[in-house]
């Protein structure tokens, strides 16, 4: 569970950390960014999320590494909150019709609503239930996709009665380096085409046309779309079966397989961490650099497709873990993008984390490197929608 305290006045973050081990042992990492105060890490139970609120509260008002004198400081509470369906196209209040639709939503996202709720449900308990909270959809963002994008070719019928459709994943980052790319090139959203590369161990591609997403490679679930860290990414389903009847498999077998054993892990035998495959291709491991020529291929090939979609394009957007802090990706990437008017500065690029146009002169398009900063926007969903309450 990550966590961070922003003064919504300046948009200054006052603390941020992560509670992790829940239900198992239980760890806190708390890091005071204003005061002087020193981070720290501390080992305590943390059977459930409620506890691990508790233990968040404890942290930002302790004497020795808080930020506020008093829980009431706290004016509302933000969640990220995966899976949304159909139901929700923008943030929301969370009260109880909205409690019951991420119930409903819960054969959706089986991983993820269930773990949101219980997170609500600990705010609510913890703070008591006058301290309004938000939900800020992952999948709210691509609600605007059309349905010859969103549609897939099984009988109509299992979309009726099960929704089952292209959803796509994070929205909320593809959101905000959309806005940002928009001030960067000096022009409103409503006159651009971007492409948005969210790269990290969970990785999409996103069309945004007008500010508006059109298409996304991530579908139903988040397993779909890229090879990731440990995810395979789009595969063709007969494999499935396949595997299934030679190795004797379960299908919960399979899908652990295909969930936590494949992406450039799987391809590469190495890591799931793209630092590791870099080390491991520069000292001549083969397997490692077929992961990343597979993963740079299919971004390439994703960022065409939805210059198609789009008919036209006027930036991409490098963002995440290994979008903003790999220049190997980049460049291998963008090497294949030159017959859409993409130019690469290759010094420029020399960049780790920081908002900049890393393209040529010449460009025809451009080339942003933008940080994402999901919490800001679910701390900016959070501060319209409780204003005044």
């Amino acid at each position: 569970m990550k966590y961070q305290l922003i003064d919504m006045d300046t948009e200054l973050v006052l603390a941020k950390g992560l509670c992790e081990r829940i239900g198992i042992d239980g760890r806190l990492q708390h890091k005071p960014l204003v005061g002087g105060k020193e981070e720290y890490e501390i080992s305590l139970a943390l059977p459930t999320h409620l506890e691990a609120i508790s233990a968040v509260i404890d942290a930002l008002m302790s004497p020795v590494h808080g930020v506020i004198k008093d829980a009431s400081e706290i004016q509302a509470v933000g969640h990220r909150v995966v899976h949304g369906g159909e139901r929700f196209s923008g943030s929301v209040l969370i009260g109880d019709e909205v409690m019951k639709a991420l119930e409903d939503n819960i054969p959706l996202a089986p991983l993820h609503n269930p773990a949101n709720i219980t997170g609500i449900n600990a705010c609510t308990e913890v703070m008591g239930p006058d301290v309004p909270q938000v939900g800020v959809f992952d999948t709210a963002f691509h609600q605007t996709m059309q349905p010859a994008a969103f549609t897939y070719a099984i009988p109509y019928e299992y979309y009726e009665k099960y929704k089952i459709r292209r959803y796509g994943f994070h929205g909320i980052s593809h959101m905000y380096v959309s806005d940002r790319a928009a001030a960067m090139l000096g022009k409103p959203i409503e006159e651009l085409k971007l492409i948005s590369c969210h790269m990290g161990n969970g990785s999409s591609v996103c069309a945004i046309d007008h500010g508006k997403s059109v298409d996304t490679s991530m579908g139903f679930t988040p397993i779909s779309g890229l090879l990731m860290g440990t995810r395979c990414g789009d595969i063709d389903v007969g494999i499935i079966e396949f595997l299934m009847n030679v190795e004797n498999l379960t299908i919960e077998e399979l899908l652990q397989i295909l969930n936590q054993k494949s992406g450039v892990f799987g391809v590469s035998g190495v890591s799931s961490d793209f630092r590791d495959l870099a080390k491991a291709s520069k000292a001549g491991n083969q397997r490692a650099q077929l992961a990343l020529d597979v993963f740079n291929y299919q971004v390439s090939k994703r960022i065409g497709s939805y210059v198609v979609a789009m008919n036209g394009v006027d930036a991409i957007i490098f963002t995440a873990g290994i979008g903003e802090n790999s220049p190997y990706v980049r460049s291998e990437i963008c090497k294949s993008l030159t017959c859409l008017g993409f130019e690469l500065d290759e010094e420029k690029n020399n960049v780790y984390g920081k908002e900049v146009d890393v393209s040529t002169e010449n460009s025809k398009n451009r080339i942003l490197i933008i940080p994402t900063n999901e919490e800001l926007v679910i701390a900016r969903e959070t501060l319209s929608l409780t204003r005044g309450k």
